[in-house]
């Protein structure tokens, strides 16, 4: 995600930012433009409130850009639970903004800890949101818009995650920490966050989108293999006899790929979405670095251009970056934060997903839905 600025006092503020630590001016993203904004409190009118009246609408600070006099209404899960930092258009009448609009099941917020869990998974949603926005996948539009439920275990029903006809479950368990990292460990993962299984499934739904309906089965065949071979039996394999590092490190991008080629798909979907992130971040830092002496420096630039880069020069700008960023990890005594070596096998699935998210894509989909569970 880039660095964004506050209007009110050019102080650095972040995305997911809903104050300014530097002038305390309020902040909130504004989906229509792209931006986090500094916001002021307005009555209908257009008057500033009183100390203590109620504001029911904000607008944009003025700062050095010429903004637009729109208003705005904060977020309903804002207002009631601090669950969210996105505006909505004054002129809208939905109470929720686009992303939380997508969630359409919640866990029982009455029980403790719930809503700390709940706020960590939207947060999680909302970056892939944008993610998902600038590379044109209009998750505003209903007929591109995955829905969610995040849902708690119950005694004899555990949640599994997964994706099913458009709707994504995640385990709201997966929001603790602890329960995340003994997960990780028990499945031998290497790496497992709530942005990493949202942009996973978010995968299963853009295969439908892009792949199924898209008229891209034959050339995704020859690429990840025949998805119509059974699912159920191939998970089932997949965790009898978990491969070895030898058995799959040179087609895939991680173990689970292996398992089944929609599970590849996912996998490299995935991965691709950490690509560009991460990508935009060291761009946003104006990020320059150099390997070996006497060697030129490498510019990180923004994925999000356009015309789209091409796949090779963002592999030869995520190379260095994700060494320093493993680099920088180690010296805080921490983990590889991506624990991943991509083989050519797998760069050239990173690129195929590459090349079918810049192209042109249907809007609409009326096939059968299909369930992948994890």
């Amino acid at each position: 995600m880039r660095l964004f600025h506050c209007d009110q006092c050019g102080h650095l503020v972040f995305f997911e930012s809903v104050h300014c630590v530097n002038c305390g001016a309020t902040l909130a993203y504004l989906p229509d433009c792209d931006d986090v904004g500094a916001m002021a409190a307005v009555k209908a009118d257009g008057t500033a409130p009183a100390a203590g009246e109620p504001a029911p609408l904000w607008q944009r600070i003025p700062s050095k850009a010429t903004y637009s006099s729109q208003r705005y209404r904060m977020c309903a899960n804002r207002d009631q639970y601090q669950a969210c930092n996105f505006a909505i258009p004054a002129g809208e009448s939905n109470r929720l903004c686009s992303s939380c609009r997508q969630t359409l099941v919640l866990p029982d917020l009455s029980v403790a800890g719930n809503t700390l869990r709940w706020q960590k998974l939207e947060s999680a949603k909302r970056r892939l949101y944008v993610t998902l926005a600038r590379l044109g996948l209009h998750p505003d539009q209903p007929s591109w818009t995955p829905h969610y439920q995040f849902l708690a275990d119950v005694p004899d029903q555990p949640v599994i995650t997964g994706h099913a006809d458009g709707l994504i479950t995640i385990n709201i368990a997966e929001a603790d920490d602890d329960e995340r990292v003994r997960r990780r460990v028990a499945l031998h993962e290497p790496y497992r966050t709530l942005l990493g299984h949202l942009r996973h499934e978010s995968g299963h739904f853009f295969w439908d989108k892009l792949v199924r309906d898209g008229g891209e089965l034959d050339s995704f065949r020859q690429l990840f293999g025949d998805e119509r071979q059974s699912y159920a039996q191939a998970l089932q394999d997949y965790y009898a006899n978990p491969p070895g590092y030898s058995q799959w490190s040179a087609q895939f991008v991680s173990a689970y790929a292996s398992a089944h080629p929609w599970e590849d798909w996912a996998e490299s979907w995935a991965h691709y979405l950490h690509m560009v992130d991460m990508l935009e971040t060291a761009a946003s830092y104006q990020t320059d670095l150099t390997m070996a002496e006497g060697r030129p420096s490498v510019t990180i630039s923004d994925p999000f251009v356009r015309p789209p880069p091409r796949f090779e020069d963002m592999v030869a700008q995520w190379v260095p970056v994700t060494l320093l960023l493993n680099s920088l990890n180690r010296s805080l005594g921490q983990q590889d934060a991506y624990p991943f070596a991509l083989s050519a096998g797998a760069l050239q699935k990173l690129r195929y997903v590459h090349d079918i998210v810049r192209r042109p894509h249907p809007l609409e989909s009326g096939r059968p839905p299909v369930m992948h569970q994890h």
